[in-house]
C-alpha cells in the first residue's frame, strides 16, 4: 500500500506540474482549453468550470491537456482562440512550458529537501583514493591497489569519489581505463565492473578511505567516563589504526573489562584516552553509536540551497545526457533502464526512509522528465519544437500527411521505450 501511494503521489505530482505548465501559458495567449486531464482513459471524476473540463482519468500513467484547434486533423473553424492559429512563437511557449515546469519542480523541491540539512559522508567530496579492495574482485584482479589514487576514467578526468563511484555505477559489463597515481608512478590499468542486484549497478569490489566517527556517546557508559564525544574520529584502538567499522566492535568486545587505550582525532588533533568495555567478553559495550565513516554536517540557509540545488541538477542533467548519448553508440545497456513498476518499487522505499527521501526522488525524477520532454521525439514536446523550428527555418509549413508520417514515427519510437522499460522491470522482478 505503501508503495502504490507513493507512486500515485509522486507521479500525480509531477504529470499536474507538466500539464499545469502547459495550461497556464495556453491560456495566457488566449487558448482554448477542452480539457485538462490527470491519467488517461475512462474518466472517474469530471468537473467544468470556465469553459474547461477539469478530470481525473483512470490510468495515472501520464496526462493531457486538450486545446481547442491543436491539431491539423481536426475541423478547424480558424478562430483566434484554436491553438493552430496562434503564431509559431507563441506554439514554442505552449510545448515547452511543460518541461520547464519540470526543471523548476526538481530545482525547488532539492532545494527544500536540502534546507532540512543532512550528514554527508566526508570521503564523496574527497579525492578518489582506494582505501580497501575486495577479495577476488574485478579491482584485485586487475592489480588494483590500496592506496592508488584513480586520475582518470576513460580519460576523463575524476576529482572525488563520489564522480568516481557514479562512473563505475553506470559501467556495469563495460571496461574501463583507469589512470592510477602509487608511489612508483603512473599506471593504466584496465578493470569490467561486474553487475550487482536488481538494478544491475556496475561495481569493481573498491571501496574509499574510511575513518568510524562516534555519531552518539550515551550518558553514563564507559565511552562517556573515558572522555569521547560526539563527533570524535577514530584513529585508532587497541594500537591497531587500519580501522573499519567491524573491526573496532570487534576489538571493543574482546576487552570486556579491559582498559582499552583509543586515539581520537578532534578539532584537527589526536587525543589519547582509555576505555574499559562493560559487560561479557565477546560482546563488551562502551555505550557509543558508530558511523562507519566521518561526517560533515551541511545546513545551508535558503539561498545557499537553491545554489546547492542548481549545481546538483546540473551534475544530474550530465549524467542524463551520457546516459543518452550511451544508448545511441550502445555503450549503455537498455537493460538498465527503468519504467513505471521500478519507480513504483523507489518511491516505496523512499517513503519508507523518510519525507526527505521521497522528495529528493521526486525531484530526481521530475527532472529527468523534463530533459525527456525535451528530446527532439515526435509526440513529445521536444519533437513539437523541433518540427516548429524546422519549419520556421524553411518559412513553409509541412504538409499533413508529413506531419502524420513524423508523429507516427515517434509514437513507434515511444511504444518501444514502453515496451523496453516495462519488460525490464518484469525481469527485475522475477531475479
Amino acid at each position: 500500500m505503501t508503495t502504490a501511494l507513493s507512486f500515485l503521489f509522486v507521479l500525480g505530482v509531477l504529470v499536474f506540474v507538466h500539464e499545469l505548465g502547459h495550461f497556464l501559458v495556453a491560456r495566457w495567449h488566449g487558448v482554448r482549453v477542452i480539457t485538462f486531464s490527470l491519467g488517461f482513459g475512462p474518466k472517474i471524476a469530471r468537473i467544468e468550470r470556465g469553459g474547461t473540463e477539469y478530470c481525473i482519468s483512470i490510468i495515472p500513467l501520464g496526462g493531457y491537456v486538450k486545446m481547442a484547434g491543436e491539431t491539423v486533423e481536426e475541423d478547424r473553424t480558424g478562430a483566434p482562440d484554436e491553438f493552430l492559429s496562434k503564431s509559431k512563437w507563441v506554439r514554442f511557449q505552449v510545448y515547452i512550458a511543460g518541461p520547464i515546469m519540470n526543471l523548476l519542480l526538481a530545482w525547488v523541491v532539492l532545494a527544500g529537501v536540502m534546507t532540512q540539512g543532512a550528514d554527508e559522508p566526508r570521503y564523496l567530496s574527497a579525492p578518489p583514493v582506494i582505501g580497501s579492495v575486495a577479495a577476488e574482485s574485478p579491482a584485485e584482479a586487475a592489480g588494483l591497489r590500496v592506496g592508488d589514487r584513480v586520475l582518470t576514467v576513460d580519460g576523463e578526468p575524476v576529482a572525488t569519489w563520489s564522480a568516481f563511484d557514479l562512473d563505475v555505477l553506470t559501467r556495469a559489463g563495460r571496461q574501463m581505463t583507469l589512470l592510477v597515481a602509487r608511489d612508483d608512478g603512473q599506471v593504466s590499468v584496465n578493470v569490467t565492473p561486474t553487475a550487482v542486484g536488481r538494478y544491475e549497478a556496475g561495481d569493481i569490489g573498491v571501496d574509499a578511505v574510511k575513518r568510524p566517527q562516534i555519531m552518539l556517546v550515551n550518558p553514563g557508559t564507559p565511552a562517556d567516563a573515558g572522555g569521547l564525544q560526539r563527533g570524535d574520529v577514530l584513529v585508532a584502538v587497541g594500537g591497531d589504526r587500519s580501522l573499519t567499522q567491524e573491526r573496532v566492535i570487534e576489538t571493543i568486545r574482546a576487552h570486556a573489562g579491559q582498559p582499552l587505550p583509543i586515539v581520537v582525532e578532534r578539532a584537527g588533533s589526536e587525543v589519547a584516552l582509555s576505555v574499559v568495555p562493560e559487560g561479557s567478553m565477546g560482546s563488551a559495550t562502551i555505550g557509543v553509536q558508530l558511523s562507519p565513516y566521518e561526517t560533515r554536517r551541511i545546513d545551508p540557509g535558503l539561498l545557499e540551497a537553491f545554489r546547492l540545488s542548481a549545481a546538483q541538477n546540473w551534475e544530474s542533467t550530465k549524467l542524463v545526457g551520457r546516459t543518452v548519448r550511451g544508448l545511441v553508440t550502445t555503450e549503455t545497456p537498455v537493460r538498465q533502464l527503468m519504467g513505471p513498476v521500478a519507480i513504483a518499487e523507489m518511491s516505496g522505499m523512499a517513503a519508507e526512509r523518510g519525507l526527505a527521501d521521497l522528495f529528493n526522488l521526486m525531484a530526481m525524477i521530475s527532472l529527468q522528465l523534463g530533459l525527456l520532454n525535451l528530446m527532439p521525439i515526435p509526440v513529445l514536446d521536444g519533437g513539437h519544437i523541433l518540427i516548429l523550428l524546422v519549419e520556421g527555418v524553411a518559412r513553409r509549413d509541412f504538409s499533413v500527411k508529413v506531419k502524420e508520417r513524423i508523429l507516427t514515427i515517434g509514437a513507434v519510437a515511444i511504444i518501444l521505450l514502453m515496451v523496453t522499460v516495462l519488460f525490464n522491470d518484469i525481469a527485475r522482478l522475477l531475479r
